[in-house]
């Protein structure tokens, strides 16, 4: 027996008392017989409960001989090849592992007393060590190599369409899996051995395919293989691979079929990114995004050319600004075909093109967003980026924009209803947002929203505050608070009118011989000029009725002025002619003009001199005017010579003969249109007049709060202060600040000029 204190214990079986060497040698023949009989396959006839008894009765070590393992079956592997040889192998693995299960029952005694303890490996184990260095790793023959040329052999074959034994390629595969390999690392045989191979193999195979699936495929085909190819690389993993390399033939396929060619792709000639969004190829979209996903650059190389492919479409619509388009025709109300109303018309026929284009654009791509890009942010922030790019780069977009809005809240806007002209300006506030100058924006709608209001123009005036409540959400309420207030004035004149009404009913007051209806405007909220009003001289009826009311008005509100707007007003009239009478909806001008013809003989004239001078109407508004009388669909005026312009030399007649099919005729003049170069120049510098004083403000209103503050911190706040209205201009914001130093509103700071102090 061994003694316990020595360094290699033996087991310690039960003490029999008449145990002999021989008996020991004979218990151990017995055993090595049973193995020896285990691995020819005749276990049958085996008794393991009085074989474990042996183990248990006798000094029993590992150490028992291995001739008649499993080796012997080493020359039918040696002789197999390609799927033959994976049938054999599965054989020989499963003949060995069942009788390693077998020697394992016999062994158990061993197992749970000496080689735990012994921290030596339990029988199992040490049986697949065995197989691997008898079979796997064979000194004598070379099994290992072949075994794995055969498996990479297999996977390439079925890499080819070629159907392969799979459950052949999953048994030797498990058995890789189950094998530990000799050094001491935890890893498998299938780790050393055979996956960093694959791994190379798989690297070579996908980098050529790649090469010539690029040359051969167009974009849609080639991303249908590589899906293809991911999904037939997941379903081997599922089959017969291990899970752990998964994530490393994914990546080898997304590196050489995905990030190697995604410039190539995306710029494939007719079949690329640029023709898929052409022709909204949704699904193909959808299938670059999922894959391009996969690599780092890829959703990166995607937006750069969808944002660069949205600009290239913004500078062609934008193109159509400048290129004069002459081939747009107006719509226009009175059908003018003057040359200055005919540009105009062409202009707000482009304008409202340009938006209408724009938001077509836009559709397009919230479209490509949802159906192919799953709404992903970053694609919606690059889009959006894009946009207010190529939209800003038009100076004349805010004009546009609120030409556009104009357009669809103006009365009679042909084949839309409330519900389609609300969709259209939540639309059109959504390039609101894209535009840097929205205090340009405000300035045209002002002007835009006053002449619907005056002239009655609106779709309703729930469309109209609709429009308002939209830009208060976007701007605030400072924004819209004088828009608010042009409603507010809408409201009293209305209220006013019914008290003139009873002023003129008392007994005593002489009452004028036509209806007047004024509209009080708050000077402040209407754009208009009151240091330069507009000249007209009223004939004597209409003076003496605007008389009557500035008594009546300002003997209710003293310490008023009124100044009255001529060119925002209009007037119904009534002419005879010689077959029938006409009710004239016209202008103010009109009506001046029109009324100089009364007292006139028949068949006399008035020349263009004459009618400017008796009149005094500015003499822009007074051809634009004489235009839509002479010049356009309802010729209320004949003149002398005939041609598309008005001239100094012009002679006008009243049209006595004149005849229309319907009683009553609205003579337009041209409103809202697109302004001239000289008009943009104004508004321009009334616009930089404004961002003055607003800066200022700015400036006034942080420091009050800051006290002292550094110039960069400065300039900083009163930028993002003043974003939501326009973007400032540093050096603006420098003279601003000169500005108020000088009226002593700030001063620098004694020791640092960069720093300044806020002057109460």
């Amino acid at each position: 027996m061994m003694n316990a204190k020595r360094q290699k214990a033996k087991i310690k079986p039960p003490k029999k008392p008449n145990a002999t060497e021989s008996q020991f040698n004979d218990n151990w023949d017995r055993l090595a017989q049973a193995i020896r009989e285990i691995h020819k396959k005749n276990a049958s006839i085996l008794s393991f409960e009085e074989l474990y008894q042996e183990v248990a009765q006798a000094q029993i070590v590992p150490a028992f001989p291995v001739s008649g393992a499993s080796s012997s079956h080493g020359g039918t592997a040696n002789g197999a090849s390609g799927a033959s040889f994976l049938k054999v192998l599965k054989s020989v693995w499963e003949d060995h592992t069942t009788c390693m299960l077998m020697i394992r029952d016999i062994l158990m005694y061993m197992d749970r007393v000496y080689a735990k303890t012994a921290s030596v490996p339990l029988v199992y184990d040490l049986g697949l060590d065995l197989f691997r260095d008898t079979i796997v790793r064979s000194p004598n023959y070379s099994i290992q190599d072949h075994l794995l040329n055969v498996l990479l052999q297999q996977i390439h074959f079925e890499r080819e369409n070629e159907i392969i034994d799979r459950s052949a390629v999953k048994a030797a595969m498990d058995m890789l899996l189950e094998l530990t390999d000799s050094l001491q690392t935890g890893d498998t045989v299938y780790a050393t051995d055979f996956e960093n191979k694959f791994l190379e193999t798989s690297a070579d195979y996908y980098n050529l395919e790649g090469q010539t699936l690029v040359e051969k495929c167009d974009a849609p085909e080639y991303m249908k293989k590589v899906e293809k190819r991911l999904n037939e690389e997941e379903q081997r993993i599922r089959h017969y691979l291990s899970s752990t390399t998964e994530p490393k033939i994914r990546g080898i396929v997304e590196e050489q079929l995905i990030s190697k060619h995604l410039k190539t792709v995306i710029e494939m000639e007719n079949s690329g990114l640029i023709p898929m969004l052409s022709n909204e190829k949704m699904d193909d979209l959808a299938r670059m995004y999922k894959l391009f996903g996969r690599v780092p650059q890829g959703h990166e190389e995607m937006k750069g050319a969808i944002s660069g492919h949205i600009r290239d479409l913004g500078k062609a619509i934008n193109e159509t600004v400048t290129s004069g388009s002459s081939s747009i025709t107006s719509p226009s109300a009175e059908g003018s075909s003057s040359s200055a109303g005919g540009d105009k018309s062409t202009g707000t026929a482009v304008a409202i093109r340009w938006v209408q284009e724009v938001l077509d654009l836009k559709d397009k791509f919230d479209k490509v967003l949802s159906q192919a890009l799953v709404n992903d942010k970053a694609f919606q922030t690059s889009f959006n980026e894009a946009f207010e790019d190529f939209i800003n780069k038009n100076p004349k977009s805010p004009e546009f924009i609120s030409l556009f809005i104009d357009e669809n809240l103006k009365k009679g806007l042909k084949g839309k209803t409330e519900e389609e002209v609300d969709n259209v300006l939540d639309k059109t506030i959504t390039l609101f947002r894209f535009i840097n100058e929205k205090d340009v924006f405000e300035r045209y709608y002002k002007q835009h929203l006053a002449k619907r209001l005056l002239l009655q123009r609106s779709v309703s005036d729930d469309a109209e505050r609709g429009m308002i409540a939209k830009l208060k959400i976007e701007c605030g309420y400072q924004f819209t608070t004088k828009l608010e207030g042009m409603f507010n004035d809408m409201r009293i004149s209305t209220d006013t009118m019914a008290d003139f009404k009873d002023f003129l009913d008392k007994p005593d007051m002489e009452r004028p011989r036509m209806d007047l209806s004024v509209t009080v405007l708050t000077s402040t909220f209407w754009p208009m000029n009151l240091s330069a009003s507009p000249r007209c001289n009223f004939p004597a009826e209409i003076t003496k009725a605007c008389e009557t009311f500035q008594k009546f008005y300002l003997g209710r509100h003293s310490g008023r002025r009124l100044t009255w707007q001529s060119n925002m007003g209009s007037a119904d009239i009534r002419a005879s002619f010689k077959t029938r009478k006409h009710d004239l909806n016209v202008s103010t001008y009109q009506m001046v003009v029109l009324l100089m013809f009364n007292d006139l003989p028949e068949g006399q004239s008035l020349s263009y001199d004459q009618i400017k001078g008796e009149s005094d109407i500015p003499e822009v508004d007074l051809k634009r005017n004489l235009q839509s009388l002479a010049c356009a669909k309802y010729k209320i005026l004949l003149k002398e010579p005939k041609s598309k312009e008005i001239n100094a030399q012009d002679k006008f007649f009243f049209h006595k003969d004149f005849s229309a099919p319907l009683q009553r005729i609205k003579i337009q003049t041209v409103a809202s249109k697109v302004e001239t170069d000289g008009e943009r120049k104004d508004t321009r510098e009334k616009v930089e007049e404004a961002r003055k004083h607003q800066t200022e403000a700015a400036i006034v209103r942080i420091m009050k709060d800051r006290k002292t503050m550094e110039h960069n911190l400065l300039i900083a706040e009163v930028t993002r202060q003043l974003n939501p209205r326009f973007v400032p201009n540093p050096g603006m914001i420098k003279k601003r600040i000169e500005a108020l130093i000088d009226r002593e509103y700030l001063e620098r700071a004694p020791g640092d000029r960069r720093v300044y102090n806020y002057l109460a």
